[in-house]
């Protein structure tokens, strides 16, 4: 099983992403850890990642691109994985089907993970989280539908877009989620 988990803030893509890693036996592959792990370990990748995270820039998609192929090459990912925070534009969703081409491997579905703007703001406002702050929520959203929502077409003209509704419980989504598979 190889999927993609999308969804604005406080959508629960975490939660959901947890969940069916679990279910699966397979593991999570989230750009965040892959980035702190290769900076920490020093690699060739991580001292170019390093300018662009320590000015709050975002990684070159090239590099981006390289870090997941490593990533996805790692024995535990053989049999599967879920991405998490990638891909973030329809850029990025087409260099991973091209990746995955050359890997020999087919991403199975997107998972969208659909919420309202009001429940996403609630949500995020919960958490209590340092960054949860209400001028930077509304900016992720603005993100979300600026850059998600060209994703979301990508797959869903590719045939490969699994909408599910957000705003119920965990575990109803999960219910929702895993027979589609």
């Amino acid at each position: 099983m190889r999927l993609v988990t999308l969804g604005g803030t406080g959508s629960g893509k975490g939660t959901q992403t947890a969940s069916l890693c679990a279910h699966y036996q397979i593991p999570s592959i989230s750009t965040g850890s892959i980035l702190r792990e290769g900076i920490a370990s020093g690699t060739e990748l991580g001292k170019q990642a390093q300018p662009y995270l320590e000015k709050g820039e975002l990684v070159p998609d090239e590099l981006m691109i390289e870090f997941i192929k490593q990533r996805l090459l790692e024995s535990d990912a053989s049999k599967g994985w879920i991405l998490e925070g990638y891909p973030r534009t329809a850029f990025q969703a087409e260099e991973l089907d091209f990746l995955l081409k050359k890997l020999n491997q087919k991403l199975d579905w997107a998972i969208y993970l659909k919420v309202s703007e009001s429940v996403m703001k609630e949500r995020a406002l919960k958490r209590g989280l340092i960054d949860d702050q209400p001028e930077i929520i509304q900016r992720r959203i603005q993100s979300f539908q600026e850059f998600t929502i060209p994703i979301l077409e990508y797959y869903q003209y590719r045939g490969r877009l699994l909408t599910i509704d957000g705003e119920l419980s965990p575990k109803e989504v999960t219910n929702q989620i895993i027979p589609q598979l």
